[in-house]
């Protein structure tokens, strides 16, 4: 086709190679990885799959997708994500009875006085007696503190967000104080990927948060607690299992209940063999130097939440395929998750930030939209964020769904964030606006970003008028963004101590870019054991995304330059992946 000069030699020969490669290491018809492939040797490739037939005048080289529809569980390059978002991916969400209105309560719609107080006492009443909804009708309302949610089955909801809106007046910083990483004695604001004024996050979790903050005892932000040691071992895993494989072999399973929230977790062993196989084990691997990575050695253990679907013996059912394999040398567990909110939203929303001058990046002082953080099954639905330093943050969340997104105003740090090992997360329907202020002097933008072992999580149509596909280092692997247009200005984020910009298994999947620019969108010379399909045809300017490893990336490029649906390839990977479910 016309757009092939734009294509690299090692582009389009990695790609050639790749779907031979494919054959040659085993990916047969019935979806199972042969004993010579490295995945097997790795023990991760055992997981089986019902084959299906190809389609009818299917070519003799099998697509990437009629690849996948053979091996959905452990394909080489495409990640299972059918299952991301609210209740793995339901499109219902509980409307619980009305328990508080906020007019009622004494709150002003018209601005004139604090509405916090109010509101945040009606969710607080709600929360105590079990769930509900709390309403906030039409109006503007006046917030100078955080709105907090922080127990299960609480819904904060407006009229839609063109007609309730929070309007806060003060920053993070003003309210709880200054914000550092603990990385180091940086000087940087840690509020400039943490923290919203509208702040969903079990009660408990909240407060010993920011009271380490107040005390300036920089804490980690995850699932495990301030020193990310709070995991209590319910159980060991006992056999190897492969990446796809549902079910694991526990030594004693007298603890564990189908139904039960657990957390899967991983320790690296001394030479690293954890994050090469998350980086789908490339050769690259064996010479990247992993020990001065100090941040990205700090995520440990590897926390995956997961669902037990059933317990036969020693034998437990998990309701996710392992998004990585099960090895000895990795100590493998179950153990519970000692910090979790579940089954809450917020609905019909504008959090309208009081306009500041955009700060210099890394210098944010916390005028950000909304965070969900240690929540499950939680979710956000029409939702408008305005003159923020950071619009939508996802901390150590899992299986939660932002729908109908959409940040705006002077122009954001991050528009979307997903951190701290957060998995199988949706955001669907998303819209990044146009700046509206010419950018400070030493700001930044990044766009939508992944970063910190995050996994499985999705962002499906969506535009952009601004920002890139960023991730921050931290070695994300197995996300997905599909059917999304892109202006593509931004630029991704990271230090140098936090790792790969990729693992295995990133998609981007249907990609328009207005401007034509390739970096962080065109992947396939970067990500290792990716894949990038029916993009635009780019051009490499303004790069600076660069392969983290040498050799053979093994990653895929199909239909460049025709995005869309095409012959045998869905328009939209999430959504394709979601009706295989049955």
């Amino acid at each position: 086709m016309a757009t092939m000069g734009n294509i690299s030699r090692r582009g389009l020969l990695g790609s050639t190679v790749a779907v031979a490669a494919a054959a040659a290491t085993g990916i047969t018809g019935s979806g199972t990885a042969s004993a010579a492939s490295r995945w097997t040797a790795a023990g991760t490739a055992t997981a089986t799959t019902t084959a299906l037939p190809a389609p009818a005048g299917a070519a003799e080289i099998p697509t990437l997708w009629t690849e996948f529809l053979r091996n959905r569980y452990n394909h080489l390059q495409i990640p299972w994500v059918g299952t991301a978002g609210y209740g793995h991916g339901s499109r219902k969400r509980p409307h619980p009875r009305v328990r508080a209105n906020v007019l009622h309560d004494g709150a002003r719609p018209d601005g004139s006085a604090d509405a916090a107080p109010v509101i945040n006492a009606a969710i607080e009443r709600v929360g105590r007696a079990g769930g509900g909804t709390v309403l906030i009708p039409p109006g503007t309302y006046r917030i100078d503190d955080i709105i907090r949610i922080g127990h299960d089955n609480v819904v904060l909801r407006g009229a839609g967000s063109g007609r309730t809106v929070l309007h806060a007046t003060r920053s993070l910083e003003e309210i709880i104080g200054i914000n550092r990483s603990r990385y180091g004695n940086s000087p940087n604001s840690s509020w400039s990927w943490s923290g919203g004024l509208v702040w969903l996050c079990p009660k408990d979790r909240y407060e010993a948060l920011t009271g380490a903050i107040k005390a300036q005892n920089w804490p980690f932000e995850g699932w495990t607690g301030n020193d990310a040691n709070e995991a209590v071992p319910l159980t060991d895993i006992v056999a190897p299992a492969a990446r796809g494989d549902f079910t694991v072999t526990v030594a004693d399973a007298s603890r564990l209940r189908p139904g039960a929230r657990v957390m899967l977790q991983l320790d690296d062993d001394t030479e690293h063999s954890l994050l090469a196989a998350m980086c789908g084990d490339v050769d690259g691997t064996a010479t990247y130097t992993w020990s001065d990575k100090t941040k990205l050695l700090s995520y440990a253990p590897f926390n995956w939440p997961v669902r037990i679907a059933s317990v036969h013996g020693r034998r437990v059912r998990l309701a996710q395929p392992l998004p990585l394999p099960v090895r000895a040398g990795w100590r493998p567990r179950i153990s519970g998750v000692p910090h979790l909110m579940t089954g809450s939203g917020v609905e019909g929303i504008t959090i309208d930030l009081v306009k500041t001058v955009r700060p210099k990046h890394l210098q944010d002082k916390g005028y950000n939209g909304l965070v969900m953080q240690c929540t499950w099954d939680c979710w956000a639905d029409d939702i408008h964020v305005v003159n923020g330093d950071n619009g939508f943050l996802l901390v150590s969340a899992k299986g939660c769904t932002m729908s109908r997104t959409r940040a705006s105003g002077r122009g954001y740090h991050h528009s979307y964030a997903c951190r701290e090992q957060s998995h199988d997360n949706l955001v669907t329907d998303f819209a990044i606006d146009a700046f509206t202020e010419v950018p400070t002097p030493g700001s930044g933008h990044h766009g939508i970003n992944v970063e910190g072992l995050s996994c499985g999580n999705v962002w499906s149509r969506g535009r952009m008028d601004a920002g890139t596909f960023d991730s921050h280092r931290g070695l994300p692997f197995g996300n997905v963004r599909t059917e999304v247009t892109i202006l593509n200005d931004g630029a991704h984020g990271g230090s140098a101590d936090a790792g790969p910009l990729y693992g295995a298994r990133f998609a981007h999947w249907n990609v328009t870019v207005t401007n034509e620019r390739a970096g962080c969108v065109k992947i396939d010379e970067v990500a290792p054991y990716s894949a990038t399909v029916a993009i635009s045809t780019v051009r490499p300017f303004g790069q600076i995304d660069k392969p983290d490893f040498t050799g053979d990336l093994h990653s895929r490029l199909e239909a460049y330059g025709t995005p869309g649906a095409g012959p045998g390839r869905p328009r939209n990977l999430y959504e394709a992946q979601r009706a295989l479910v049955g």
